[in-house]
């Protein structure tokens, strides 16, 4: 049996915060931010929409895509670092919104790798017979712990939300493998304190050499080679440490999906709403290669190779 994505669904606030908006705001230009960054623009959620009403919209959309019922889902994954209230979870929070009755539910904190964590974690209870259907969910609203005066941090984060339904699928398809990693030493580099708090250029040490590695483990891991990759999807943290992994790989610019443009970085959402957006495109075809990675607070990582299908 093969565990793989039978359903998936984001959701985007319509609040678009443009690096022009920002320059009101605090000692930044547009220049400056998409040279480093290549984010152009992100979405903030209003003050009446909190971290679950995101999750719950991404997910009634992934649930509607996999064409089943609230009722069969037998567990709900939530990754998040910001939470409504550190309990109840966000999953308990949409298993009720959702009325997924039979569904055990909890939250994974892995920050920017929390999708991955998730997926992995529902392929081991699929596989296993422990549940039929898993829904994994990617969600931050970052903006309730950013510090709007630090331009280091406030210019990168957007909010939204990205579900999948993680079920069994075709034979060759689904997750052909996954690596997933910690290094707590780097936790110092960054965290969250009343904000979030970030030694920026460690980080992006950690980024590029990791994001790289980890991307050609699992394809060594799964058996394919750099030739096979259809799709890169990594996490939309900065466009320099994307373009990064997409040369380790050495592919075309046109095999990597792009986001971090329009969205920022949304952390544990990140990953599914450019999966979202490459399959609207026509980008994702069934039986693609995909290799998704990210990368995040704790220090986490997290990659996986998927062939599209179900």
């Amino acid at each position: 049996m093969n565990a793989g994505i039978i359903g998936i669904g984001r959701f985007l606030p319509d609040n678009v915060v443009t690096n022009t908006d920002l320059e009101k705001k605090m000692d930044t230009s547009d220049e400056w931010i998409r040279t480093r960054t290549g984010i152009e623009e992100r979405r903030i959620a209003d003050h009446n929409i909190d971290t679950s009403d995101m999750a719950y919209r991404a997910a009634k959309k992934a649930i509607e895509n996999a064409n089943i019922s609230p009722e069969e889902i037998g567990l709900i994954l939530v990754a998040t670092v910001t939470p409504d209230t550190p309990f109840p979870s966000v999953s308990c929070k949409i298993q009720e919104m959702l009325g997924a009755v039979n569904a055990a539910a909890m939250d994974i904190s892995a920050a920017c790798a929390g999708f991955m964590y998730g997926m992995v974690t529902a392929k081991q209870f699929v596989e296993g017979g422990a549940y039929k259907y898993v829904l994994v969910v990617g969600v931050e609203k970052l903006s309730k712990i950013m510090d709007w005066d630090d331009r280091s941090t406030a210019v990168l984060f957007g909010d939204g939300a990205g579900a999948a339904v993680i079920g069994q699928v075709s034979e060759n398809r689904g997750i052909l493998a996954f690596e997933l990693g910690a290094d707590g030493t780097g936790g110092k580099y960054l965290y969250q304190d009343e904000y979030i708090m970030m030694n920026g250029r460690e980080v992006f040490k950690f980024a590029v050499r990791q994001m790289g590695e980890s991307s050609v483990n699992v394809l060594d891991k799964a058996g394919l080679t750099k030739e096979d990759v259809d799709m890169l999807i990594p996490h939309q943290a900065n466009i320099r440490i994307m373009e990064a992994s997409r040369q380790r790989l050495e592919l075309p610019l046109e095999k990597m999906s792009k986001t971090v443009h329009k969205y920022g970085n949304t952390s544990a959402a990140s990953i599914p709403i450019s999966i979202v957006e490459e399959l609207e495109a026509g980008k994702i075809k069934d039986d693609d290669v995909i290799v998704m990675v990210g990368f995040g607070g704790g220090l986490t990582w997290g990659a996986i190779a998927l062939r599209w299908g179900r």
